[in-house]
């Protein structure tokens, strides 16, 4: 595996790169989800490419970008036990090189609702690093995780909408034996604000196994969250798969976010409605 951090040092390792690349773009504190999205790309392509960095212009909060964890030599000993064959881990100054980007990619009206309601500008910040990276690693293929399912979406209109050669690929989430999604904010948990999160899930398999319209699965989820003194609810929303008004019956997406102590954590689940 080879450990890249220049421009000019990705360049030349892109160049050794043949047949199908892979990327699968990280901020590093990688877990088993992460993992699948690496194993994924292994499977699909010749070569696959990993980058590490945290985007400071997804955060709307200094603190949150601050507190993010980076435990680069464990990241690295994944990546390598995943077979990935090039790493690239740039410094901000070498992602934006003037400086904070003055031109933004934005995200339309999806953007200001779900996660970017309670955090403006986010998208906005995923977007634009994503199109940097795209634009200078030039992969077939990139890799997204499905718990971040708002985001992933958001690529998809990316990748369609300004024709960029490139397949967008979502990868199922990945959970811990009692359900609780894997994310790379699990860290800051207690082992009691775990078992609140948990309510997370629950809430979703609630939804899920309710047979009937988008009432009835809303109300078995709520039922769930309510229950839970431990878990402040940001929002519970039924949506098509592509974000649009739930449809009346058929394939939906049921999506949640919560905060419990000082840790924010989403989730989401597929569904089937009947009417």
């Amino acid at each position: 595996m080879r450990l890249v951090r220049s421009r000019a040092e990705l360049a030349a390792a892109r160049r050794g790169l043949s047949g199908t690349i892979g990327l699968v773009p990280t901020m590093g504190a990688l877990h088993d989800g992460h993992r699948a999205n690496l194993d994924a790309a292994r499977a699909d392509c010749d070569a696959v490419l990993a980058t590490i960095f945290v985007n400071p212009m997804q955060f709307d909060q200094a603190a949150d970008l601050a507190r993010y964890p980076r435990p680069l030599e464990a990241d690295l000993a994944l990546c390598a036990r995943a077979g990935v064959d090039v790493v690239w881990v740039p410094d901000p100054d070498t992602v934006y090189r003037d400086g904070p980007s003055q031109v933004w990619v934005t995200a339309g009206q999806l953007a200001d609702q779900l996660e970017g309601a309670s955090r403006p500008g986010h998208f906005a910040g995923v977007l634009t690093v994503v199109t940097k990276l795209l634009n200078t690693i030039a992969p077939q293929r990139a890799y997204f995780g499905e718990k971040d399912y708002q985001q992933l979406t958001l690529i998809r209109r990316l990748v369609r909408d300004l024709d960029l050669a490139v397949q967008i690929v979502g990868v199922p989430i990945v959970r811990d034996p009692d359900g609780l999604a894997l994310s790379s904010r699990n860290v800051f948990l207690s082992a009691a604000e775990r078992a609140s999160a948990l309510a997370l899930s629950r809430a979703l398999h609630a939804g899920q196994q309710a047979s009937g319209d988008a009432g009835q699965v809303l109300a078995a989820a709520r039922a769930v969250l309510a229950a839970e003194p431990g878990l402040i609810v940001d929002y519970l929303a039924l949506r098509d798969p592509q974000l649009g008004p739930a449809p009346r019956c058929g394939t939906a997406r049921l999506l949640v976010a919560g905060t419990v102590g000082k840790t924010r954590l989403i989730d989401n689940l597929a569904v089937e409605l009947t009417a």
